[in-house]
């Protein structure tokens, strides 16, 4: 069966086309992503009416290079699968309306996905024996979570940021830093030549054993100590590497820590890290490397299926639809975008 994915759930437009055979699984065939970073970089974040607009702008052109890249043509297609939550409200309808339409047009199935669920059930794209259950820690600029999967469809909420995601500290800082977005890669990329032992920027933990995260603390204690320079802040006063360093490691310190005390709670010995922020090379280096000493196996997806795309959403409504976790005629009429939604 061919799976036609539409992911529009943020600054994205994304469209993918996987087969599913019994003898090689879930096979990628395209995986087209159109990133509107130039757009939305001057702002030092997302604006939602911007998005839209380009959202429907993009959705046509993306939807046939992904048909045209796998080689095959709108009527092979057996299954639409689309993002219909969380996200940006304007955003999401873009891919939802485009995918409603198609798949009614050709009395096709369509299953609507939770976009956290795509980016769970990513790694099965690339490594589709890694076995139950197993912890997932889910990183991303909108999301910081962590969830004890069970089995498909099964996930249980372990923690979840208070306050900012890590990914939503990383682009305010690199604003605040003046390094552009997005920020995880700008603060990534300026932390590779700086010491992140250089400033003891602060660890949230919150109470004892408690599996949530909260990173709005550690934003403030950067604004305080660029502020403490006088005269007032600008780039050339401080050592931005130091500095960036220093940040990146106090927030991937939370997140490891966090991640293997989930695991150790629920005696799990798989770990896997999804969502934008997972491609961050210290966070998958040093989570390997405290894996193997706690005899924890760790996993994430490549960088490509880390950020935000269609693979990991037409993954996903595979899944579901093999667990019949759908209706084809509230899909069609009734389903609707969700900002909010929780896994």
């Amino acid at each position: 069966m061919l799976i036609l994915g539409i992911e529009t759930s943020c600054d994205e437009t994304a469209a993918a086309v996987v087969e599913v055979s019994h003898e090689h699984g879930i096979k990628i065939k395209s995986n087209i992503i159109a990133s509107q970073h130039e757009i939305h970089n001057k702002y030092g974040g997302v604006v939602p009416e911007l998005a839209c607009r380009r959202h429907i702008e993009n959705i046509s052109p993306v939807i046939t290079e992904a048909l045209n890249k796998a080689g095959v043509k709108i009527n092979d297609i057996g299954l639409f699968a689309v993002t219909k939550c969380p996200g940006l409200v304007v955003a999401l309808l873009v891919g939802l309306s485009t995918a409603k339409a198609i798949a009614y047009a050709l009395k096709k199935p369509l299953i609507g996905v939770n976009h956290l669920e795509g980016h769970i059930l990513s790694i099965f794209l690339e490594k589709p024996d890694i076995s139950f259950p197993f912890v997932s820690l889910l990183v991303s600029g909108g999301h910081t979570e962590l969830y004890l999967i069970e089995g498909f469809g099964k996930y249980k909420a372990l923690g979840r940021s208070r306050d900012d995601a890590a990914g939503e500290a990383f682009d305010k800082a690199s604003k605040m830093l003046k390094l552009g977005y997005p920020g995880g890669p700008a603060i990534e990329k300026t932390a590779s030549s700086g010491n992140p032992l250089s400033i003891n920027f602060p660890r949230a933990y919150i109470d004892k054993d408690s599996l949530d995260f909260s990173f709005s603390g550690v934003k403030t204690a950067l604004k305080n100590y660029l502020d403490g320079f006088i005269p007032p802040y600008s780039t050339s006063s401080i050592f931005l590497p130091d500095v960036a360093a220093s940040f990146q490691q106090a927030i991937v310190d939370v997140l490891i820590n966090k991640a293997f005390l989930a695991a150790k709670m629920y005696n799990v010995k798989t770990i896997v890290i999804a969502g934008g922020v997972a491609s961050n090379k210290l966070l998958r280096e040093e989570m390997k490397k405290r894996g193997a000493a706690e005899g924890v196996s760790v996993y994430h997806p490549s960088p490509i299926l880390c950020t935000d795309n269609a693979a990991m959403i037409a993954c996903a409504g595979y899944y579901g639809f093999v667990a019949q976790d759908f209706n084809p005629d509230i899909d069609f009429y009734d389903m609707d975008a969700d900002a909010e939604m929780k896994l």
